[in-house]
């Protein structure tokens, strides 16, 4: 286990959650008023509109697959009657459906950030560098899609979903506390270095959420779900 690989992913990992949690408390409590999408929809609603859907449509299924496949633990798969390689085409079918509508809307929108004066004239290098951060990430996903259909179908036999399954040790042990545990998976030499990529960039992530408008995440209207219906009368002229 070298030094190197306890650094980036079993030391790092924690530092990228601390400034997550920590960071985004602090914003929400001391500046409230930043807490916001800063939307430039006033400045341009067309290409926003075209951009917006997709974008969050594959970027809230990317979230929640990895959510899922990542933490939820081995036996439960088992108990669910889900094998390691059904798990896997899951990932990889599920993965390159919403990371292609992702990229389509996220396309778009750094198009416009980029290419449209007055959307540029009010960007922030954060608004900027949060764009082709996660292109890059999502670039890397979908790259890592051609390795794990190779696993798959050339993969000796109980070894089709090992990347996957050492992927998945070393989130749970990072959440559990334990990084000897994680790093001991990630360093397996059978994961490439488009996961190891994947994963440091994924962190890398999470470290800059605070102090992006990616905070307004935390701030979905789901109370509409539950309150009570406005009533809404039409006035007649006697």
């Amino acid at each position: 286990m070298s030094y190197l690989n306890m650094l980036a992913f079993g030391v790092y990992p924690f530092i990228a959650l601390a400034v997550f949690f920590i960071g985004a408390w602090i914003r929400y409590d001391r500046e409230p008023y930043t807490w916001k999408t800063a939307s430039s929809q006033m400045l341009e609603s067309k290409q926003l509109r075209k951009g917006s859907l997709p974008f969050h449509v594959g970027i809230l299924g990317i979230f929640f697959g990895h959510l899922v496949g990542l933490l939820m633990p081995k036996p439960v798969w088992h108990i669910l009657g889900v094998s390691n390689e059904a798990k896997q085409w899951l990932a990889i079918i599920a993965g390159g459906i919403f990371g292609l509508i992702c990229l389509y809307g996220l396309a778009i929108l750094i198009n416009r950030r980029m290419n449209n004066v007055r959307v540029r004239a009010t960007s922030t290098r954060m608004d900027i560098l949060l764009l082709w951060l996660l292109l890059a990430q999502l670039v890397l996903g979908l790259i890592s899609i051609y390795y794990s259909v190779n696993h798959v179908v050339h993969g000796a036999e109980g070894e089709k979903a090992g990347v996957m399954l050492m992927l998945m040790t070393w989130a749970q042990n990072i959440v559990t506390l334990d990084p000897v545990e994680a790093v001991a998976a990630i360093s397996n030499p059978q994961i490439e270095w488009v996961f190891k990529l994947h994963v440091f960039l994924g962190m890398t992530i999470f470290l800059v959420f605070p102090f992006t408008r990616l905070v307004h995440m935390f701030s979905a209207p789901v109370q509409y779900l539950t309150r009570q219906h406005q009533v809404v009368r039409k006035k007649f002229a006697r």
